[in-house]
């Protein structure tokens, strides 16, 4: 099979060049081997820097709504974090006193929202707040097993049982001016978030919960969608397991479930993210890139990888695929031709150029795009 351009790894990264190359023309591929980052995504897009309107545009093109505004998001646990652009069910906040009066609503049962944490964290900046339960008899069978009483197993309950929570909620308010609610609605029906929060006279503000994300989950799915309505190939639950190359060119790859079968194209982008999805592998003696080989930026001195304070940023988080000016990936010390690099791969080897975290990710995508659609190879 022919393509134009292969990308290995389905996550934000990988998602955001496929949309942009196949938007352009191109006939793409992802190779995707499931579970990746965007599953553990809060909503915010950090440093995104100058590519907030592409990112805002080619999003909106997928159903993905944003919110573009700088202020404060609270975390899951309470902290709060500035933000400037973020998922649109993310509640962005003018500064940290977020209200006067907050009531936190969780649901019984469900262990992933720490109430009591969000409200130390709230009053010490001024709100009072008041923590309740609600308990949604379509919930129960949920938990019967811990393993099921996930946020993403009660969003696919919540979006046909919403108005049974907010009728309790109902009940439960009085005079706050703020609820606090799990991010476990909108999965598939984006509706349900904006029926939520016009059903109260206060401000409705939905707060992450533990992983597994169901706006990063319902990104994934709306992204990976819109991939495949504009006739991008999207192989899910594969992974590559070879490559052919010769002379600094990557002429084909094979993938478990392909067999025999090769994936032949002119352009290739290595998308797989850091140690959590393998697209970085360590042993007590080295990192690795366990696909192509490439040659990872890290110190030998293998006390250097992480700090004692377990709290500290961890340098070995910095870790990542060495890349030239234009991210083609390097290989015993010479960039390959048609091998590009992007994404947590990188670690924070390109920061300076392209920021970190998501911000990292849709900034090299956008780039490596870019260099493909110039034909600058």
């Amino acid at each position: 099979m022919r393509f134009d351009t292969v990308i290995i790894g389905g996550g934000l990264a990988g998602l955001t060049a496929g949309i942009s190359l196949q938007e352009a023309g191109q006939k793409v591929a992802i190779v995707s081997a499931g579970q990746n980052a965007m599953h553990f995504f809060s909503g915010n897009f950090e440093e995104i820097g100058t590519a907030r309107e592409r990112v805002s545009a080619l999003f909106a093109s997928a159903g993905v709504r944003t919110h573009s505004s700088d202020g404060w998001m609270l975390m899951p646990m309470g902290s709060m974090r500035e933000v400037s652009l973020t998922l649109d069910d993310v509640a962005v906040f003018p500064d940290k006193h977020v209200a006067e009066k907050a009531l936190i609503v969780n649901y019984t049962g469900f262990h992933d929202f720490y109430g009591t944490f969000l409200a130390e964290a709230l009053e010490k900046n001024g709100t009072t707040c008041r923590i309740r339960f609600v308990r949604i008899p379509e919930m129960e069978h949920l938990r019967l097993s811990p393993s099921e009483m996930r946020s993403v197993n009660i969003a696919r309950v919540m979006d046909e049982h919403w108005e049974k929570v907010v009728s309790d909620i109902r009940v439960l308010l009085k005079d706050e001016d703020l609820i606090l609610l799990p991010q476990v609605f909108g999965l598939k029906d984006l509706s349900v978030l904006d029926k939520i929060r016009t059903a109260f006279p206060a401000r409705v503000a939905f707060i992450g919960t533990m992983p597994p994300s169901v706006p990063g989950i319902r990104t994934q799915m709306l992204l990976k969608r819109r991939f495949e309505v504009l006739g991008g190939t999207f192989l899910m639950g594969d992974e590559v397991t070879s490559a052919a190359m010769h002379e600094g060119i990557v002429s084909s790859v094979t993938t478990r479930n392909l067999d025999t079968a090769r994936l032949f194209a002119d352009h290739f982008i290595l998308a797989t993210g850091g140690y959590f999805s393998k697209g970085l592998v360590s042993t007590p003696t080295l990192v690795n890139e366990p696909l192509f080989g490439l040659d990872i930026d890290y110190p030998e001195d293998r006390n250097a990888w992480y700090d004692p304070d377990f709290f500290a940023d961890q340098p070995y988080l910095n870790f990542g695929v060495k890349t030239d000016e234009s991210l083609r990936a390097v290989k015993d010390g010479v960039p390959l031709q048609n091998l590009y690099a992007i994404g947590s791969i990188l670690g924070n080897t390109r920061k300076a150029d392209y920021g970190s975290a998501a911000g990292l990710a849709i900034r090299t995508a956008f780039a490596v795009a870019d260099t493909i659609k110039g034909g600058n190879v």
